[in-house]
């Protein structure tokens, strides 16, 4: 069943346009879309209007108004509205639909990018041919936006045998001066031996009273169970752990301790050396091993390098702990290289951002990034296999 399209409608749309040319178009196109969308859901009900046929399936119900942004102005459209056993919504208006999702993902693209308000509203009204899209319209694609990085960042956890934690830092205006503000980033390794970021946070430093914080709303959000945790060595960080995961054993990044120690090599010859011993230290079976060796290399450079000697055997046993673990995980748990790897991808996009206007902005951008690179990590292969991780 085909809906007869009424000529009144047509005839007052031709009117329209020759009495008021171009001015008269959008009046002149919302009468046509309001008699197209009508003769659709007449197709979809299989009978016109008060019409009695076998093949209906549904019925008409009204219309339903609603407002369209178009290049030619807004359309106040009556939208027709059916009941029963079909499904119904006009083709004309699902495009729109469509479009109206693809412009709300290219803002929320630049927004994450760092694209100022007014310079999104700019490059949109080109896009869109000229269709007016204000700075409020913008913002309020933002605030979604937010709302959705900040229902990721306090979304529940669970209990995760291994934490891995690291910070980076960005410039950000605050208080009428750029100041270098830090990124507190977590990741975790879950009981299937899946790879997340837990959490991110901006914050002033990384004083202990800001990473006792940060440590903190993970534990309200469910965090437990964590058996072991990998970090440099910071000293606010050190402090808040001892607080917010005491007895939690830790492990001090090994390719940290590795640059540390030629700060104290005094002559460039001995770098490499020190280097490949250290490496031997760390590669040793077991603890008891690694001590062995850790002492004899210590004696080797105790009248060589006194000051080196010294540093090795007050730091480097904090880089031992790894050898408690399994062995299949010592390799990518004694050094926080996956965090590392993380903050590269961050900073390839806080790079082009800057200097960012607030820590807010500085949030939204590596929030962006860090969810995206967790979900692909999530549903993708498993990081460690961990059937062993009750003996370790």
């Amino acid at each position: 069943m085909t809906h007869a399209v009424d000529s009144t409608v047509v005839e007052t749309a031709m009117e329209l346009l020759s009495r008021e040319g171009f001015e008269g178009f959008p009046e002149a196109l919302k009468l046509l879309l309001n008699e197209a969308m009508k003769a659709e859901r007449s197709v979809a009900l299989g009978a016109g209007p008060h019409e009695r046929s076998p093949a209906r399936r549904g019925y008409a119900n009204g219309y339903k108004d609603k407002t369209v942004a178009s290049r030619v102005g807004e359309l106040a459209l009556k939208v027709p509205q059916v009941r029963g056993d079909v499904a119904f919504y006009p083709s004309a208006l699902e495009r729109g639909v469509r479009s109206e999702r693809a412009l709300k993902l290219a803002v929320a693209e630049m927004y994450v990018q760092g694209v100022s308000t007014r310079r999104v509203t700019e490059v949109l009204q080109k896009l869109c041919g000229g269709l007016e899209i204000s700075s409020g319209q913008v913002s309020r694609v933002a605030q979604l936006l937010d709302e959705e990085l900040s229902t990721w960042r306090l979304r529940p956890l669970d209990e995760l045998p291994y934490l891995v934690l690291d910070a980076r830092y960005e410039q950000v205006r605050h208080g009428g001066a750029v100041i270098s503000c830090a990124v507190l980033i977590a990741v975790g390794i879950d009981l299937l031996g899946h790879r997340s970021v837990l959490g991110v946070s901006v914050s002033l430093s990384e004083a202990e009273v800001h990473w006792r914080e940060f440590l903190g709303s993970l534990q309200d959000r469910g965090l437990h169970g964590v058996r072991y945790v990998v970090s440099d060595n910071h000293a606010g960080l050190r402090a808040a752990l001892a607080a917010r995961f005491s007895g939690v054993p830790w492990q001090r990044c090994q390719c940290h301790l590795q640059q540390n120690a030629q700060q104290y090599v005094p002559r460039v010859a001995l770098r490499r050396e020190v280097a490949a011993d250290l490496r031997d230290v760390f590669e040793a079976g077991d603890r008891p091993e690694a001590e062995r060796r850790l002492k004899l290399v210590v004696e080797k450079y105790r009248d060589a390098a006194p000051k080196l000697a010294e540093w090795l055997e007050e730091n480097v046993p904090e880089g031992l702990t790894v050898l408690a673990l399994p062995a299949a995980h010592r390799k990518r748990l004694r050094t926080t290289n996956l965090l590392e790897n993380l903050n590269k991808q961050v900073k390839r996009r806080t790079r082009v951002a800057g200097l960012f206007p607030n820590t807010d902005s500085a949030l939204r951008l590596v929030t962006a990034v860090l969810m995206e690179q967790s979900e692909e990590w999530e549903t993708g292969k498993v990081y460690l296999t961990m059937t062993t991780v009750e003996n370790a």
